[in-house]
């Protein structure tokens, strides 16, 4: 079972009894934190994605310690000007272990949509009820509407075919 996190602005995938280092948490060495934002859960294979958090559900650590990073060297020279600057960071890590996963909100989530599917299927059922007298109604006048066409479209040709049997008879 693991767990995708965000902690401290950042996203770690997680595991039980796994240590990890993160940015500087405020509270004290041996103390426990727990992190409601969790994003996404598997558990044996069953994933479960939050939309953008899984509610109800969290992930209990403990800190094991505070210490710095290794340093980080930033150098800056402009050549023939005689400017130069060195300068160091150590970035502030905390670390952490992580205890326990918790899916609390899996089961109440997972029963929502199929309660919001039999809502769907009730309002498409009770729209094709009402839909059909309008469909009749449309396939009757539909079919009413081919007919005067025709008609209109063969009294046409009537007319330019006796204007051109004239046109001949004329000459």
């Amino acid at each position: 079972m693991y767990a995708i996190v965000e902690i401290a602005g950042q996203q770690f995938k997680v595991e039980k009894d796994q240590q990890i280092f993160v940015h500087r948490l405020d509270n004290e060495e041996g103390s426990k934190v727990e992190f409601d934002k969790v994003l996404l859960i598997d558990n044996g294979g069953k994933i479960n994605v939050g939309a953008p958090a899984i509610s109800g559900a969290k992930v209990t650590a403990k800190v094991l310690g505070h210490m710095k990073g290794d340093k980080v060297v930033v150098f800056k020279k402009k050549r023939r000007k005689g400017y130069k600057v060195k300068n160091g960071h150590r970035q502030s890590f905390s670390q952490i272990e992580i205890q326990s996963i918790v899916e609390k909100g899996a089961t109440a989530k997972k029963a929502a949509p199929k309660a919001e599917a039999k809502l769907v299927a009730e309002k498409a059922t009770t729209a094709k009820k009402e839909a059909a007298p309008k469909k009749a109604a449309k396939k009757k006048a539909a079919a009413a509407k081919p007919k005067a066409a025709a008609k209109k479209s063969a009294a046409k040709k009537t007319t330019t075919a006796n204007k051109t049997t004239a046109k001949k008879t004329d000459k």
